[in-house]
This record gives C-alpha cells, sequence and structure tokens, in this order.
C-alpha cells in the first residue's frame, strides 16, 4: 500500500500557449516537490493539528506563495494558468497548508501595489457563515463580527477579509489578543476550518475593488482555487481506483474484469474528465479580469465550482464502492482526497448557490439573451 499516488503525466488540456513553458516549468517544480515532501508524516502531523513546518518552508522557499504576485514583490507574476499545476497539485497530493489561500491574497495585495507580507495568509469571504462590519474613522478602521469555517485560521498570521461593503477588502493581523479570538475547529477532511471573532480588531490595510468589474474576488478566486483542487483530487481518485481494480483478485481474476466495476470506473472517468476541464477553462479565462472584461472570467468560474462540486459528490462514492471496506481505513490514502472532495463541494459556495446565482442571471437576461450569453461566456454570473 502506498502512502501518496504515484506522481501523474501532465494531465490533458493543461493551458498551451504563450505560458505554456511557465506552466510547464512550474508543473515540473510541482512534481518534483510535491511528490517527495508531501508524505505520511506530512498528513500525521497535520491531523495531529501541528503545523508542517517543514512542508511550508519548502513551498515558501520554491516561490509558491507568492507566484502570482509582482516580479517587484517577489513573484513571476503567474497567471492562473501558469499556476494550475500548483492549484491542481494541492488536491492530487492533498497538501496540508493554506497554500492556495496565501497564493490569492499575495496576488490580491499584489494588485493593489502591497507587498505580500511574510506568513500564511487565510480568506474570509462574504457568505452565510460570515456576519462582519466595519466601523471607525477611515485613517484606522476597524473590524467586528464572526466568520465561520474560515480555512487554516490558528496557523495563519493574517487574514484578508472581504468586507459588506461592495468589492473591499481589509487585511488584518490575527495574533491580535483580547481583539481577535480563534476557536479550532476542523472540516470533514480534519483540516483547520476555524471559527474566528473579531472584536474592533485593527485594519492593518483597505483595498477598494483591487479586481475592477470582478465581484466578490475573494469568493470567486477560492472557487477558482477549490474546483482546480477538487479536480486534482479526482485525479488521484481515479488513479488508486484503476490501480486497486486491476490489483484486487476476486473469483479468481481482477475485479477490473467485472462488467458493473468497468461502467462504475467509467462513469468516474468521466466525471474527472469534466471537472478538470471546467476547472482549466476557468483557470484560462481568469488573465481577462485584469484585462477588463470579468463577466466571461465570473461566468467561467461559476461554472467551473458548480460541476466540480457536482463530480465530486458523483466520484468519490464511486471509489469507496470499488474499493470496499478497505478505502474507509484510516491507513489507506484514499479517504484523505475523498474526505477533501466532500470538504472542498461547500466551500467558497456550494453547487446549489453557483447554479443559483446562474440561474438567476439566466432569468434576469430574458429568454432571447439566453443562447447568445451561453456560447459567448458571459452571463453575470456575480
Amino acid at each position: 500500500m502506498t502512502d501518496r499516488p504515484e506522481a501523474s503525466r501532465r494531465p490533458p488540456g493543461t493551458p498551451h500557449g504563450e505560458e505554456d513553458a511557465t506552466c510547464a516549468q512550474v508543473e515540473r517544480s510541482v512534481e518534483r516537490l510535491f511528490g517527495e515532501i508531501v508524505d505520511a508524516d506530512a498528513h500525521a502531523t497535520a491531523e495531529r493539528g501541528e503545523w508542517p513546518a517543514r512542508l511550508w518552508t519548502a513551498v515558501v522557499d520554491a516561490g509558491y506563495c507568492t507566484a502570482p504576485a509582482r516580479v517587484a514583490h517577489a513573484g513571476i507574476e503567474a497567471s492562473w494558468a501558469d499556476a494550475w499545476p500548483i492549484l491542481r497539485g494541492i488536491g492530487y497530493w492533498q497538501v496540508p497548508l493554506p497554500l492556495a489561500e496565501t497564493m490569492i491574497g499575495a496576488m490580491l495585495l499584489s494588485k493593489a501595489g502591497v507587498e505580500p507580507p511574510p506568513g500564511a495568509i487565510t480568506l474570509v469571504g462574504q457568505g452565510p457563515d460570515t456576519r462582519l462590519a466595519v466601523d471607525g474613522p477611515a485613517e484606522r478602521p476597524t473590524l467586528a463580527g464572526q466568520a465561520d469555517r474560515v480555512p487554516w485560521a490558528r496557523h495563519c498570521r493574517w487574514a484578508l477579509v472581504s468586507t459588506p461593503e461592495p468589492d473591499a477588502l481589509c487585511l488584518v493581523e490575527l495574533a491580535q489578543p483580547g481583539s481577535v479570538r480563534v476557536t479550532a475547529e476542523t472540516n470533514l477532511a480534519g483540516e483547520p476550518c476555524d471559527q474566528v471573532t473579531f472584536s474592533d480588531a485593527r485594519v492593518a490595510l483597505r483595498i477598494d475593488d483591487p479586481l475592477p468589474g470582478l465581484e466578490e474576488p475573494v469568493r470567486h478566486l477560492g472557487a477558482l482555487a477549490r474546483s482546480a483542487a477538487i479536480a486534482g483530487a479526482l485525479e488521484s481518485v481515479l488513479e488508486q481506483s484503476v490501480r486497486y481494480a486491476n490489483e484486487r483478485i476476486q473469483f479468481g481474476r481482477p475485479i477490473a474484469a467485472f462488467q458493473a466495476i468497468q461502467h462504475s470506473l467509467a462513469i468516474l472517468a468521466a466525471e474527472t474528465v469534466a471537472a478538470r476541464t471546467s476547472a482549466l477553462v476557468a483557470a484560462a479565462s481568469a488573465p481577462s479580469i485584469a484585462a477588463g472584461d470579468a463577466s466571461r472570467a465570473g461566468f467561467d468560474i461559476a461554472v467551473a465550482k458548480l460541476r466540480c462540486s457536482e463530480a465530486a459528490t458523483r466520484g468519490a462514492p464511486i471509489a469507496h464502492q470499488v474499493h470496499g471496506a478497505i478505502g474507509f481505513t484510516r491507513e489507506h490514502p484514499l479517504h484523505r482526497a475523498t474526505c477533501r472532495l466532500w470538504a472542498w463541494r461547500a466551500e467558497h459556495g456550494s453547487d446549489a448557490q453557483w447554479a443559483a446565482r446562474l440561474g438567476g442571471a439566466a432569468i434576469a437576461a430574458g429568454s432571447q439573451a439566453l443562447w447568445p450569453a451561453l456560447t459567448q461566456r458571459r452571463f453575470d454570473a456575480r
């Protein structure tokens, strides 16, 4: 039994073109680093509630945390298509770090001309789990309220908070005794997903409209990151299931020879490809935000999160059906991927929430605009 799935080849559909060389370089780095260092010990450390310091140091040294930031801010100005191997790798290897959150925070801060501060960054988006208010004078704003299900908050130094005011973000240092309280909680995968209470916490920085035209940038970019991670986790689940079906002998032959198993694996493969394709399309269209065309990127991200969450719901049970009882054991690596699929499908908007947004936009556009909007991928999915 292996501690992690074997390193995969470059997934079909990886972005090509002018950014291809950067993407390929990042992919080689990701496979080498995650394939070597994200092992059973790293997962055991995180599952005990401890910070995997060795793993964090490795991704910082590799430049992943600031990759989307400007060159002046220790980044390489990587587009989300360039960064696809990292986001997908987080899911494929089930990386126990707030890496995607820190990358998004670094990009948003750098876009605003601010150098990302050292340390891990978590994200707090608007939603039913968030009740926040900004108060105080403009030169010394404070934050009050409560946010639930904040990823890795107990281990992060900073939180980038989406405020109730349209398209405004606040950078808040979490080490403020008496003003910030973090209550440890976990998601279905056992990852830190904490409750954070702000009591007139000092706001270190306020950013207005960091990505013009894209409403709720934390929610949209978080959904993009989770979509890519779900696609990667599904690839891992599919590979493990195919390998196990070929190795497991029942009634004198591998269970992969049985038609029912073949049918189930075909469905799992279809869901995996659908998730990967939708996430890749969203990653490829994200650069249009900087060009002032956020409507297409918003549509693609909404579709990706909707489709990837659906794929997670359909795919994870199939993997466990193929594996049988062994897939539920703590020692087997399958649960690390499937439990994250179940957790990630609800984070940064569930499939139902994104479907409601798309459906509402379709109704608002009217019947005559439906087909052009679909073919041009330009619904107002905000």
